[in-house]
């Protein structure tokens, strides 16, 4: 197995920073710890071309495993595709990597030889810390974590947004069905709902949240959550969902309860994905240009972006029947 600048960090007791100046013989170093270092690479086998000098040639796109069905969670199908799309553009390589804290991630990498990482979506912290310690830069993509360099939706505008629509079309009874809290976009999305109820003077009822859970078939789970607001006391008039599959779900057991969208029942999802616009009735959601947040994460890494660089990109209400009823705009 081929030596990692990590690896020469740790048989030469020194940072990652300090083997990476002294094999680019930069300034900064005593001329002893530089040749200390050069010794132990020389002992590990490094081979030195690997260094690129700042330079991106090979990028990992790291993925957790429960999102890497991309046929159910076309999200971040698109997101990977403004990542290949950005590396086509400047000729790196791009790999796929698909991970959970019970893999040994170090090793992993280490195979895909990447010159930097980006990670999408719901990622453990304790992969984050792994991924810090192989000295190679990273972006957190729909994800945001202390020291990273992230780039987001607007998550919490948008559910704002979503959640005053609906109150604006004079819905009194507003539910909202989450995904899982760890998630750092659900929870601004969360964050969002209750923001609104509150800002319009609104009690919460915990009755009408209700949480999803991962690891579980999100069609099911959907479907179960719609099916406990409406048996739960007076049931809602408005459901605002977490995203797109989980809303389309919940109108199937709506109609299926012979409940009429909207008239009886508003409901509004997020992402945009596909299937929303060809739904019936077409679903109102919040857009979200998802190939823009995979080339921006490019961006930040080419651009050596700060540690804590954050960009947030905006969201967009797209109105359709599933709140404004037939004489919604397509």
């Amino acid at each position: 197995m081929r030596a990692t600048i990590r690896d020469i960090a740790l048989a030469a007791n020194v940072s990652i920073g300090t083997v990476s100046r002294a094999l680019k013989k930069q300034s900064g170093l005593t001329e002893q710890t530089r040749i200390h270092v050069q010794r132990i690479a020389s002992q590990l086998g490094y081979n030195e071309a690997n260094l690129r000098q700042g330079k991106i040639r090979r990028l990992t796109f790291l993925l957790h495993r429960q999102h890497n069905n991309f046929v159910a969670s076309p999200f971040f199908s698109q997101v990977l595709h403004g990542v290949e799309t950005a590396c086509r553009e400047r000729s790196i390589v791009p790999t796929v990597l698909s991970i959970g804290p019970a893999d040994n991630v170090m090793e992993q990498i280490r195979l895909h030889e990447p010159d930097a990482l980006a990670v999408a979506g719901f990622m453990e912290p304790e992969v984050l810390e792994w991924l810090t310690k192989t000295g190679k830069p990273v972006v957190l993509i729909d994800l945001w974590a202390p020291g990273f360099r992230s780039v987001n939706i607007d998550n919490l505008g948008g559910a704002l947004t979503a959640t005053r629509h609906l109150m604006q079309l004079g819905r009194q009874r507003l539910a909202f069905i989450s995904g899982p809290l760890s998630h750092y976009s659900i929870a601004q999305r969360a964050l969002g709902y209750r923001q609104a109820l509150f800002e319009a003077g609104r009690l919460f009822d915990p009755r009408l949240e209700i949480t999803l859970q991962p690891g579980q078939e999100l069609q099911q789970q959907a479907a179960a959550a719609m099916q406990t607001l409406l048996l739960s006391g007076p049931p809602p008039d408005a459901i605002f969902c977490y995203n797109d599959a989980t809303a389309l779900a919940v109108m199937n057991v709506c109609q299926a309860r012979g409940l009429r969208i909207p008239e009886d029942i508003a409901i509004v999802g997020f992402d945009n994905i596909d299937g929303a616009a060809s739904a019936a009735p077409p679903l109102t959601t919040l857009a979200v240009d998802k190939e823009a947040l995979g080339r921006m994460g490019m961006q930040l890494l080419l651009d050596d972006a700060p540690a804590q660089s954050e960009v947030v990109l905006p969201v967009e209400l797209i109105q359709r029947a599933s709140t404004l009823g037939s004489g919604a705009l397509p």
